[in-house]
């Protein structure tokens, strides 16, 4: 019978891949899994508890309706790094600037972590797959002071570790730290992730395709012309594609790293600098896709060399199979 490895023990097993971190960064995914699981636990019941399921009422700094649920991740995770110490600060999604923790504790500790609470949060009231995605850096400014801007604006090339946990039919968490990417899916009934996905590999090439297809008319020439290639039977399979696109960006993308495909968000001129955020969805994926054997683009570089500027910097978002997405490119 083949032995079941728990999350928190191939968490232990991989501590010699960073002798400089001493367990903080093995303790600091111990605390995204904590967080997760509280997540995981609210998403299921949202539909039963009225506080929870449908609209806060605001708006968060991206001008988008924050659902309750938002809110209610954003609060579980922010605590979650607050209270384990191994974090001096973050910058999420759901708020105007980053945090830097106040106490002495997380003032010497060596990371940041950037996140996105809860991604395709819109789906929750059709009970859509929706997740949680995020980004670990190890701070720049001097140890022993608070957290800066500086600390949360490095390029994803600088991240030690990343990753998303998807809230579906089951929960999965994947994540890798530059050495491989893993999946590992939560027995609900003792609250244990195990070890489900290892050594998880991209294809090189697929047949879904994955993007907004009522924006076609305001895609450049070369993007029409791909999809018009995805839809005919000119490709690499011989017959049109399969068009899946779930609207939730970890649903699309997980698919896509199972099976093989491409999710597209491009820039438009509505949008000229794309949508989708650089810090807490791109360059995690990103990190994510490059260690699986994928590639991610916003249609002409690399998304991990992009050097952020702004805290909510958007771009387009090319991410999945790498011949696909070098093929839409026009490469």
């Amino acid at each position: 019978m083949t032995k079941l490895i728990t999350l928190n023990e191939f968490i232990v097993s991989k501590q010699k891949d960073f002798p400089f971190a001493t367990g903080e960064l093995s303790r600091l995914l111990s605390d995204i899994v904590s967080a997760a699981k509280i997540v995981s636990n609210d998403v299921r019941k949202a539909g039963l508890v009225d506080h929870i399921l449908g609209a806060q009422g605001g708006q968060n700094v991206q001008g988008e309706e924050q659902q309750k649920l938002d809110v209610v991740a954003d609060v579980a995770f922010i605590r979650a790094f607050e209270n384990g110490g191994e974090v001096c600060g973050i910058a999420s999604e759901e708020n105007d600037d980053f945090l830097a923790f106040a106490s002495a504790t997380a003032q010497n500790a060596n990371y940041v972590v950037l996140f996105d609470p809860l991604d395709g949060s819109s789906n929750i009231d059709v009970n859509v797959s929706i997740g949680t995605i995020f980004s670990i850096y190890r701070r720049i400014s001097p140890v022993g002071t608070p957290a800066t801007r500086e600390d949360m604006l490095q390029p994803g090339t600088q991240q030690v570790a990343a990753g998303y946990v998807l809230y579906g039919s089951s929960t999965i968490l994947v994540y890798s730290t530059g050495n491989g990417v893993n999946g590992f899916t939560l027995d609900p009934s003792i609250g244990e992730f195990f070890l489900s996905h290892p050594d998880m590999r991209m294809p090189e090439n697929g047949r879904f395709y994955s993007l907004n297809e009522g924006n076609l008319q305001a895609f450049d020439p070369t993007l029409r012309a791909y999809i018009a290639y995805c839809q005919s039977n000119d490709n690499q399979t011989g017959k049109p594609y399969s068009g899946r696109y779930i609207g939730s960006l970890v649903a699309d993308f997980h698919r896509n790293l199972i099976k093989g495909g491409i999710y597209i968000y491009p820039a438009v001129p509505s949008a000229p600098k794309g949508r989708l955020r650089l810090l807490y969805e791109c360059n995690p994926l990103a990190f994510i896709a490059e260690q699986a054997g994928g590639l991610a683009t916003d249609g002409k570089q690399r998304i991990l060399d992009i050097q952020p500027t702004e805290l909510h910097q958007r771009v387009g978002f090319y991410i999945g199979a790498k011949l696909m997405v070098e093929k839409a490119m026009g490469l």
